[in-house]
C-alpha cells in the first residue's frame, strides 16, 4: 500500500516538471540579429567647449604674460634695549664702550605683491603699499626672467606706484574703460595670492564707486567677488576683452582670507595719477577749494531739493577757484561737467582727476533754483586758508541750552583751551552732555556753531534766540571742527 502511494506521488512530481518544460519552450526571445552585423557601443556625448569659455580662456592666458610677481626687501632696524647698567661708570669700564655702543640689530622683512605691465619699455603699475619704504625691489616676469625695479613715483592717498625696469621686449596690458563697467559684468582677477604665481580667477562686478570705506584718502572703488588674497595687490583687474579696468588693492575680510568682498582702483583714477607720476614724480591733484558734505534727507528741504544726491558745500577756502567763481557756502553741487555727482566723494574723486588749468562747468542749486558756474581747476595747495572772519570783541556768556549742551562766547582764555583759530565768530560748546539731544547729532565739546537754520549767531544770545525760534522742531547748524566746517541737523523735541 505504501509502495502504490509512493509511486503515484512520484508521477504527478514528473508530470508537473513536464509541464513546466513545455511552457517555458513556448516562450520566444527577442530575434538575434541576421547576416555579418557587428553590434557598436555609441560613446556618452561630450559638452562642446562653448564661445564663452573660450573667450575667458583666450584672455587669461594673453593677460597673465603682462602681470608680474614682485618681491620687496625691507631692513627693519631695532634698537638694542638699554639696561640699568648703561649709565654706571664701573659697568661701562668693565664691558668696554664698545660693548654699549653698539649698532642696533637689524632683518630683513620680505614681501611679495603683484604688478602690471603697461609699456613695453618697462613701466609697471602697483599699489604704494607693496613696495613702500623697500630697499630693494624685484621683478619676476611670466617668462621667468628676473629684473630689478626702482620705484618712479608713488601715492600713499590712492594706492599707486609707478615702477621700472630695463628691458624693451615687454608685453603690456591695454588700458579699458572702468567708466564703461556695468553691475554683473564678468572679470577677472589676475595675480600672485600666497606667491602663487599667474593665478586667475573669476568673478563679477558686485559694486561700482564704492567710497567711504575707510582704506586710503581718494576711494572710488570697483567691488567684486573675484577671489583676491594676500599677494593679489597691485595685480590687474580685467574685463572680458582682456582690457586693464583695475588694479586690486585690498579685500573685506574678517578672517584675512577671501570672504567674497574685493576692492580694485578703476583704471580711469589709475592711468592719472600714473601719468602725472612719469611726467612729474609726484601727483598733480586737480583743487576746487571747496569742504563739501553729503546731503543728508533730512537737510534736503533745508536746501530745496526734491532728493538727496550732490555734494554740499560747507565752506569754500578764500582766494580758491570756488571762490573766484562765485560758489556760494549752503550751494548745492549736482552736475560737474555734465555728469550727475552723486556725493561728496564722488566729486572730490572727479575735481582730483580733473587736468589743471581745465574749466569745467559746475551746475548747482542755490536757494531753490538751479544755475551754471564755470570754475577753471587749480593744483591744490600745500596748506589751504580759513575762509572765516573772527569776532574780537564778544562779550563773556555761557549758557546751557535745552538741547543738552553748554555754550559759551568765544574768547581768549577758551580760544586757547579748545586750540581754536584766531578768527571765528559764533558760539563754542563746552560741554554737551550723555544721551542728549546734542549728543545724538554728534556734536562734541570745542565744536563752534556759526550758524542756525543758515543764519549766523555771534554770540550766546544770538544762539539762545535762534533754538528757540525753531518751528519744524529741527534746526539746521553749520558747525567748525578741526579746521572744516559741515552741517548738522539738530532735532528739537
Amino acid at each position: 500500500m505504501k509502495n502504490r502511494v509512493f509511486f503515484r506521488s512520484l508521477v504527478v512530481f514528473l508530470v508537473l516538471i513536464l509541464a513546466v518544460g513545455l511552457a517555458a519552450c513556448q516562450f520566444k526571445g527577442p530575434k538575434k540579429p541576421t547576416g555579418s552585423a557587428t553590434t557598436t557601443v555609441t560613446p556618452l556625448p561630450v559638452a562642446p567647449q562653448t564661445s564663452a569659455t573660450e573667450g575667458y580662456s583666450a584672455v587669461a592666458e594673453k593677460a597673465v604674460k603682462s602681470v608680474v610677481n614682485v618681491s620687496t626687501t625691507k631692513v627693519i632696524r631695532m634698537p638694542q634695549n638699554e639696561t640699568p647698567f648703561h649709565a654706571d661708570p664701573f659697568f661701562r669700564h668693565f664691558f668696554g664702550e664698545r660693548f654699549f655702543n653698539q649698532v642696533p640689530r637689524e632683518r630683513r622683512e620680505r614681501a611679495l605683491g603683484s604688478g602690471v605691465i603697461v609699456t613695453k619699455d618697462g613701466y609697471i603699475l602697483t599699489n604704494n603699499h607693496v613696495v613702500s619704504d623697500a630697499e630693494d625691489i624685484l621683478v619676476v616676469l611670466g617668462d621667468g626672467r628676473e629684473l630689478t625695479a626702482k620705484v618712479i613715483g608713488s601715492d600713499s592717498k590712492a594706492d599707486l606706484a609707478v615702477l621700472k625696469v630695463e628691458a624693451d621686449d615687454l608685453e603690456p596690458l591695454s588700458f579699458g574703460q572702468s567708466s564703461t563697467l556695468r553691475l554683473g559684468e564678468v572679470v577677472l582677477a589676475i595675480g600672485n595670492p600666497f606667491g602663487l604665481s599667474q593665478t586667475v580667477t573669476m568673478g563679477i562686478v558686485s559694486a561700482l564707486g564704492r567710497a567711504n570705506v575707510g582704506i586710503l584718502d581718494y576711494e572710488d572703488f570697483i567691488q567684486t567677488d573675484a577671489a583676491i588674497n594676500p599677494g593679489n595687490s597691485g595685480g590687474a583687474l580685467v574685463n572680458t576683452r582682456g582690457e586693464l579696468v583695475g588694479i586690486n588693492t585690498a579685500i573685506f575680510s574678517r578672517s584675512g582670507g577671501y570672504q567674497g568682498i574685493g576692492f580694485a582702483i578703476p583704471v580711469d583714477m589709475a592711468r592719472v595719477i600714473m601719468d602725472s607720476l612719469i611726467k612729474y614724480g609726484k601727483v598733480q591733484r586737480g583743487y576746487l577749494g571747496t569742504m563739501v558734505q553729503d546731503v543728508k534727507a533730512e537737510m534736503a528741504d533745508q536746501f530745496g531739493l526734491e532728493k538727496t544726491g550732490g555734494a554740499l558745500v560747507s565752506d569754500v577756502v578764500k582766494n580758491s577757484p570756488a571762490a573766484e567763481a562765485g560758489l556760494q557756502r549752503g550751494d548745492v553741487i549736482v552736475k560737474y561737467n555734465g555728469k550727475d555727482v552723486i556725493d561728496s566723494a564722488h566729486l572730490r574723486n572727479m575735481v582730483s582727476q580733473t587736468p589743471l588749468d581745465t574749466t569745467v562747468t559746475l551746475e548747482i542749486i542755490r536757494g531753490k533754483a538751479t544755475k551754471s558756474v564755470d570754475v577753471t581747476i587749480k593744483a591744490n595747495p600745500d596748506q589751504d586758508e580759513s575762509a572765516t572772519k573772527v569776532s574780537a570783541n564778544a562779550p563773556e556768556e555761557q549758557s546751557d541750552v535745552s538741547v543738552g549742551m553748554t555754550v559759551a562766547n568765544i574768547t581768549p582764555r577758551i580760544q586757547e583751551y579748545f586750540d581754536l583759530p584766531g578768527e571765528l565768530r559764533g558760539v563754542v560748546i563746552a560741554q554737551v552732555r550723555e544721551g542728549s539731544i546734542a549728543a545724538d547729532a554728534g556734536l562734541q565739546a570745542g565744536d563752534v556753531i556759526l550758524e542756525v537754520n543758515r543764519s549766523p549767531v555771534n554770540n550766546v544770545a544770538e544762539f539762545k534766540r535762534a533754538i528757540e525760534s525753531v518751528q519744524a522742531k529741527k534746526a539746521l547748524l553749520l558747525v567748525y571742527r578741526n579746521g572744516a566746517t559741515s552741517f548738522v541737523v539738530l532735532r528739537i523735541k
